[in-house]
């Protein structure tokens, strides 16, 4: 349609929380009179999963989707056509409108090959007797709301583990790991607080081993018997260094252990996708064998820990997902803009990306963004690990998650939302499959 001559779909800003206004306008410049019906748009959320699968030697595509978020709204026109349809005058138009996110607790934007959870805008241009133009603008819903400040967060958990080990009629010396985690909730940016203690009685020298690693479940409901993907990822590793036998060693985090830009734990939140976080902790022998391995359930969440009375508050931001874990290793072909070509140099190695979902961090994790990159490529070989204590893992996370939840008020990361949107960059609008 030449007589149009833009057309666009602006927000206020680029990502929300449950419960607020999300406030845009879409865009029509006309070069001439033509007669338009209405101008409609639609307010979606929707997880949707899709992988294939081999049934009877046949290779099938099965899917499901569940849908959050379906507002719709005539910003422009009527409802319902009749006899009469208006004409709209050539020139710049705004057609400016809004939606109320919903109080309930809303599962965070995420992107993987697998599965999705997508938040959009989407307008049609209804013109009589053509097909209408339809446009989509993607935007990041922070969720749900998990506050390290919570009660069942704040309480430290502990592990002991002892092992004494005989060589024929030989005892050897016991060897004993001790650990602490100050909390289980944090939001990427903040270093775990961990205290560990090794006493090595034993005849060979050992290491403290932590592993903080993502696992994400996706489970599609419509086929007959349901069908299950489990992914896990490493997110970050330490090894300390070597316990020599007969000797005692401490050791504290501090600062050594930074989260990475991560998505938020999901679980019990939406029925196809659950995302939750463990961190293990073992020594390792000198044969590379684990000994005397821990697990606690850690939660990323989306409200910072903060001081009280303290002048000092943390500072929010939003980035996107590294690059190793679910949600950050996947971008949507619709979501990127090839270059092309025009015979001069190639000043662009990398493709444009449209949009891309944003997570809560801290402003500590922009001085460890470089540690982080060099971690993800020595994470490209995935460490297979024991899954038996999944599911009571599973558990202890949805339990503190599920009585977590709760509408989100403003507190600490809101009054920086707008600081944060500017760093997130422009996110541009795009047409998509998705309706």
């Amino acid at each position: 349609m030449d007589y149009i001559r833009e057309f666009d779909i602006r927000l206020e800003k680029e990502m929300y929380y449950a419960g607020e206004t999300v406030y845009g306008v879409v865009i029509l410049d006309t070069s001439e009179n033509f007669k338009l019906r209405a101008v409609r748009v639609v307010l979606r959320g929707r997880a949707h999963l899709e992988w294939k699968v081999v049934v009877s030697g046949d290779q099938q595509s099965i899917s499901d989707d569940q849908y959050f978020i379906d507002e719709r709204s005539t910003i422009w026109g009527k409802e319902k056509a009749d006899g009469s349809i208006p004409v709209l005058p050539r020139g710049y138009h705004q057609f400016p409108f809004h939606f109320l996110l919903p109080e309930s607790c809303l599962p965070c934007s995420f992107e993987s090959k697998i599965g999705t959870v997508r938040y959009y805008i989407k307008a049609t241009v209804d013109i009589p007797y053509a097909s209408p133009p339809q446009g989509m603008k993607y935007f990041t819903i922070i969720g749900p709301h998990i506050d390290c400040m919570e009660e069942q967060y704040l309480k430290p958990l502990s592990r002991r583990r002892k092992r004494i080990s005989c060589c024929l009629c030989c005892k050897k010396g016991p060897l004993s790991l001790s650990v602490q985690l100050d909390r289980s909730a944090y939001v990427s940016g903040e270093s775990l607080r961990l205290k560990a203690d090794i006493h090595n009685r034993s005849a060979e020298e050992v290491r403290l081993r932590l592993r903080l690693v993502q696992y994400v479940e996706y489970t599609i409901h419509r086929v007959v018997l349901g069908a299950t993907k489990e992914l896990q990822h490493v997110v970050l590793e330490y090894r300390g260094d070597p316990v020599q036998p007969g000797r005692r060693s401490k050791f504290d985090s501090s600062q050594s252990l930074v989260l990475p830009a991560l998505p938020t734990t999901l679980v019990g939140v939406c029925r196809m996708i659950n995302v939750y976080y463990a961190l293990h902790v073992s020594l390792l022998l000198e044969s590379e064998a684990e000994d005397l391995t821990m697990e606690f359930p850690v939660t990323i969440a989306t409200v910072p820990f903060r001081i009280p009375n303290s002048p000092n508050q943390p500072v929010v931001y939003y980035e996107p997902a590294c690059e190793h874990v679910e949600g950050g290793r996947y971008v949507g072909p619709e979501f990127q803009l090839g270059q092309v070509y025009d015979g001069g140099p190639n000043t662009c190695d990398a493709d444009v990306v449209l949009y891309r979902p944003v997570y809560v961090c801290v402003s500590s994790l922009r001085s460890h963004l470089k540690t982080g990159n060099n971690f993800a490529a020595n994470c490209a070989k995935l460490t297979q690990q024991n899954s038996k204590d999944r599911s009571t893992l599973l558990a202890a996370t949805a339990a503190n998650v599920i009585a977590s939840n709760s509408p989100v008020t403003k507190a600490a990361v809101s009054a920086t939302a707008n600081a944060g949107s500017s760093s997130s960059g422009a996110q541009q609008s795009t047409t998509s499959q998705d309706s």
